[in-house]
């Protein structure tokens, strides 16, 4: 066995014709046999490239409306045989098999079909039988075949086909026939993910792939898989690396929460809303956003649903930031916001995102729901004898949404539609009080009328007597404690409203 194989013959069946004639004519240059079928025939045809149809080489003609056209071992045969193996070189001259040295297939765009609303019929009819098996032919055989398996491939090819007169080396062939495993176990998995209703199994593939700087700390590499342009513009700033994804994740579910509603501005860091703001003006939503936490909002990921304009392009610029968040900016201020050369500017485009949450755990994996449900005033239980204010509500269903999107166990103090201050991440409920109430008062912030939510029920009323000395006056809460009504009648006693919504947001 050779380690370089020059091309002698080739199979062409292609779904995409974009970039094929080069290849066609790359191929007719060095007259190398061309076998096709169906529209892929008629193309090269029309370049003046003789053809032979696979037709001729198995007696038959495509049949059931071209479902089978190159299903014959007279095809998978010359694929499929063994150079060096006297065997099949004798099998091959006494069937009168083709030796075919290349294949070239780009499938039936089983996905794209999806995507477009099309009937189950028509998506059932491009779902590719005979080119994922030439692919997966070619790619087996890899010592003696090349395959091409998907139009994005074809320039690669080509440049290797001249560079080598005609000529690929083993190296290339077996790394062209591991990209035509990802192709078809990618294909395969998009099937079953269409059909699958009711089989348990976890299954995922995603083609697009992105290398990044490292991943969560240097010494680590890091990949994202998925499509970023899909979901962002980047105008500007270095690459994005693994720790920003994570807390650019965290920003675009928070925000999401405020869709539609007025200006809101959210500053984060490590997953976590440091300052949030919901205001009349974008600039004011920034403002009071910062002021929540300065500290914390340095070098930390800025987020907002409002179209960023100048002046408060001018008032963020003061801060260091890595990224900014928007669904669109002022000329001005991007002109103002790019005056730091590394900082990340994106536009947020409007994209459906994934319904389920995967993450490793021991040796696999966990795949849970996404929390898609979202506190509303139609949720809430009325517990105590005091009922809260139209806009204590407006609040508690304020804190209630950041709340849902801070790291367990969570305290969120929220006033006027303002983050006053959070306890993320504590290994109890009073400490994460505790923490929020501090930082508040850090800050300046004063908490006689603010609201208090709380991720998960209070298992002892400790939690709503620190809020109560605190100047807090309503409270949002799931509920389901076997001592809920130890929080109640504390509430009762000191003139609280507390409100109960049945629904716990655990977020680890």
């Amino acid at each position: 066995m050779s380690n370089v194989k020059y091309v002698r013959s080739a199979l062409i069946s292609v779904y995409h014709k974009d970039g094929l004639e080069s290849i066609a004519l790359a191929l007719h240059e060095e007259n190398v046999k061309i076998y096709s079928t169906g529209g892929t025939q008629k193309f090269i045809e029309a370049l003046g490239i003789s053809v032979i149809g696979i037709e001729e080489i198995t007696s038959y003609p495509s049949i059931l409306g071209g479902r089978v056209k190159t299903l014959h071992p007279k095809v998978f045969g010359g694929i499929l045989n063994r150079q060096d193996h006297q065997g099949d070189a004798n099998e091959l001259l006494a069937y009168d098999i083709p030796q075919i040295d290349l294949v070239i297939v780009d499938l039936y765009p089983f996905e794209e079909t999806v995507t477009s609303g099309a009937s189950e019929q028509d998506i059932i009819e491009k779902i590719d039988i005979g080119g994922i098996s030439l692919i997966r032919a070619a790619a087996k055989n890899f010592k003696d075949t090349f395959t091409v398996s998907c139009m994005d491939q074809y320039d690669e090819f080509l440049d290797l086909y001249r560079q080598g007169g005609g000529a690929l080396s083993l190296y290339d062939r077996k790394r062209f026939a591991v990209k035509a495993f990802n192709i078809s176990s990618h294909y395969d998995t998009a099937i079953f993910d269409y059909f699958n209703n009711d089989e348990i199994v976890f299954k995922t593939s995603e083609t697009t792939s992105k290398v990044l700087r490292y991943g969560e700390n240097p010494h680590q590499k890091g990949y994202f898989f998925g499509n970023l342009d899909a979901m962002f513009d980047q105008l500007h700033g270095k690459e994005l690396s693994y720790n920003n994804l994570l807390d650019i994740d965290a920003a675009v579910n928070l925000v999401n929460e405020f869709t539609g509603e007025s200006p809101t501005f959210a500053i984060l860091k490590h997953n976590n809303a440091c300052g949030f703001a919901q205001r009349d003006s974008i600039y004011q939503a920034y403002v009071d956003a910062l002021s929540s936490d300065p500290v914390s909002a340095f070098g930390g990921i800025l987020i907002t649903n409002s179209k960023i304009d100048p002046s408060t392009a001018k008032e963020i610029h003061k801060l260091f930031c890595e990224v900014v968040i928007a669904p669109s900016y002022d000329e001005e201020a991007l002109h103002i916001l790019r005056g730091k050369k590394n900082r990340i500017i994106l536009v947020q485009k409007t994209v459906m995102l994934p319904k389920q949450i995967v993450r490793t755990a021991l040796n696999g994996f966990l795949v849970q729901d996404k929390d898609s449900r979202t506190d509303q005033l139609i949720d809430l239980v009325y517990s105590t004898n005091k009922k809260p204010s139209g806009h204590e509500l407006e609040d508690l269903l304020f804190a209630s949404k950041i709340c849902k999107h801070t790291k367990s166990n969570t305290i969120v103090l929220v006033k006027n539609k303002q983050l006053c201050a959070s306890g993320t991440g504590q290994t109890s409920r009073v400490d994460a009080l505790k923490q929020a109430i501090e930082k508040a008062n850090g800050f300046g912030f004063n908490l006689l009328g603010a609201v208090m939510a709380s991720d998960a029920f209070f298992p002892f009323p400790d939690c709503v007597e620190i809020a109560c000395n605190a100047g807090i006056r309503s409270v949002i809460q799931p509920g389901g404690s076997i001592k809920d009504q130890l929080s109640i009648d504390f509430c009762n006693d000191h003139n609280l409203s507390m409100v109960m919504t049945g629904t716990r947001h655990f977020k680890h």
